[in-house]
């Protein structure tokens, strides 16, 4: 299941994407917000970062004005790798690559064609492993570190 959510900067968007993803037959659980009023990025970011750090959610989206804040705050969370991406090549990357279980996008800054084509891409890209591995296990030593 995909988790998705934005505050009110995406609101618009998250809605857009979620049409598509109900045509694609794909299963996700709104976070909010249901209705475009203003909200905290930072309160929509900690629980999709949580759905998706703690196995509820295999992946997730997160949108705000620009992405930027939104990942931002699901960063926060330990085992999320969440990217802010408005193009095809960094979304593509970033799962390949990075094996971001976020993708962040800006509602202000790419449009619904855009963010379905980064949707997609992210969805369907697979981490290669290998000589990646060795990075994101660097990125979770950084993490346990900060536990202790």
């Amino acid at each position: 299941m995909l988790a998705i959510g934005s505050d009110h900067g995406g609101f618009e968007l998250k809605e857009q994407i979620k049409a598509w993803l109900d045509e694609q037959h794909i299963e996700y659980k709104d976070f909010g917000i249901y209705e475009n009023v203003s909200t905290d990025y930072a309160l929509i970011g900690k629980k999709v970062g949580y759905a998706v750090a703690k196995g509820e959610c295999e992946k997730g989206i997160l949108i705000c004005g620009t992405g930027i804040g939104i990942s931002m705050a699901a960063n926060k969370v330990n085992g999320v790798r969440a990217a802010c991406c408005s193009d095809y090549f960094s979304a593509k990357y970033t799962r390949l690559h990075n094996d971001a279980n976020i993708l962040c996008m800006g509602g202000r800054v790419v449009g619904p064609g855009t963010a379905i084509e980064l949707v997609d891409v992210f969805l369907h890209t697979a981490f290669e492993g290998g000589r990646h591995q060795r990075r994101i296990d660097q990125l979770t030593e950084i993490e346990n570190e900060q536990k202790k």
